[in-house]
């Protein structure tokens, strides 16, 4: 009873409550800040997006909880809210070209740590058990799981992926502008790691926008000659800023023609396209490559006899997995390359989009938080 009683004991319990109270109360503040997350959500298709909060749940073993300073606006983003491919789920949270720091990491995870600035691209996670897994494709991984497909993507404050996909980000790289690059850049960046492009090697780039300037950019790098073909006199100039030798304006079937046999490579980063097929693939070099890295809304009208007589190929590809798009990082902090951004709040999410839409960006967009 005397034991206590005692003042000093007295004043040891309550310090110890004290203490104990103070240290609920951070877990719970913290517990609140890791598992609420708020986010701007398309409620309905074509829909405008609003303020949204969800809860992420008990993290993964091999996932990380990312704290988001921005994240890229890219027109796949406007696909998905707008329901293009017929299988998106409301409310949706658009948004994959994520820049932030870890803030969590599951128990196995081992190569990140708290702190740690990552980017995260299209895809959240991969079975890591397959045979494009085990072959460094993991973005060809039949279980690879979109970041915002079936889940809740980077237009928010917080998101969590699996560890193989948030890739550290250089020191030397920065953070405001490296966003389009973990969608954008790793989409034109990835055939020339897949395809062992060379400096040697002649390379055009077909449009000048979103995926073409950083590819323009990338080829010039590489030490590659790079041809730019543009729809629009007005980029000729910005085309040669981007490190194009030599820019030709689409419309013009005569310098076209004059190109023949020119490339080994000729990458395609439009949309949408109504041109002669047949014109371009002459002016791939014996063996040359027509690339696609953009959706086409049409056919794709090229016949057999103009692959075959110089023993041609056509592909496509889509972004690039974890060990590709570490390399474009370091690749990019190395050659100081830089998509051409524009910023908006993330709160102004809207305005962002209807700028995109209105063909205006210049030409990646990036949400600050």
């Amino acid at each position: 009873t005397n034991f206590f009683f005692s003042i000093e004991n007295i004043f040891i319990i309550v310090c110890c409550l004290f203490i104990l109270f103070t240290k609920v109360i951070v877990f719970l503040s913290i517990w609140e800040s890791v598992m609420k997350v708020k986010a701007y959500a398309a409620k309905n298709e074509k829909g405008l997006l609003e303020p949204y909060e969800y809860e992420l749940g008990e993290i993964g073993p091999d996932d990380v909880d990312i704290e988001i300073e921005n994240c890229g606006l890219c027109y796949s983003d406007v696909h998905y809210i707008d329901n293009d491919f017929s299988n998106n789920e409301y409310p949706f949270v658009p948004g994959h070209e994520i820049i932030g720091k870890i803030t969590a990491i599951g128990s196995q995870v081992k190569d990140r740590h708290v702190g740690q600035r990552v980017g995260v691209g299209f895809q959240a996670g991969y079975c890591k058990t397959c045979e494009c897994c085990y072959n460094g494709d993991h973005n060809l991984c039949e279980d690879r799981v979109g970041v915002f497909v079936g889940r809740n993507g980077g237009f928010a404050d917080k998101v969590r992926v699996q560890d193989l996909s948030a890739i550290p980000i250089p020191d030397a790289l920065d953070p405001r502008t490296a966003g389009p690059l973990m969608c954008g850049g790793i989409t034109v960046f990835n055939p020339f790691v897949q395809y062992a492009v060379k400096p040697t090697d002649s390379v055009c780039i077909f449009g000048i926008g979103g995926l073409g300037h950083m590819a323009i950019k990338f080829a010039n790098a590489w030490g590659c000659e790079v041809t730019a073909i543009t729809g629009s006199e007005s980029k000729v100039e910005e085309a040669k800023s981007y490190g194009a030798h030599k820019v030709v304006i689409a419309s013009d079937i005569d310098a076209i023609k004059k190109l023949k046999k020119s490339f080994d490579y000729l990458f395609f980063t439009g949309h949408a396209f109504e041109g002669k097929w047949g014109l371009f693939m002459n002016t791939l070099k014996p063996k040359g490559r027509l690339h696609f890295l953009g959706l086409l809304s049409d056919p794709l009208n090229i016949t057999m006899f103009q692959m075959l007589r110089g023993q041609n190929s056509v592909s496509a590809s889509p972004v690039g997995g974890p060990e590709a798009m570490k390399k474009m990082v370091e690749f990019c902090a190395r050659h100081e390359i830089i998509p051409e951004v524009e910023f908006f709040k993330m709160s102004d999410i809207n305005d962002a989009i209807a700028h995109l839409k209105s063909g205006k960006a210049r030409y990646r967009i990036v949400l600050e938080n």
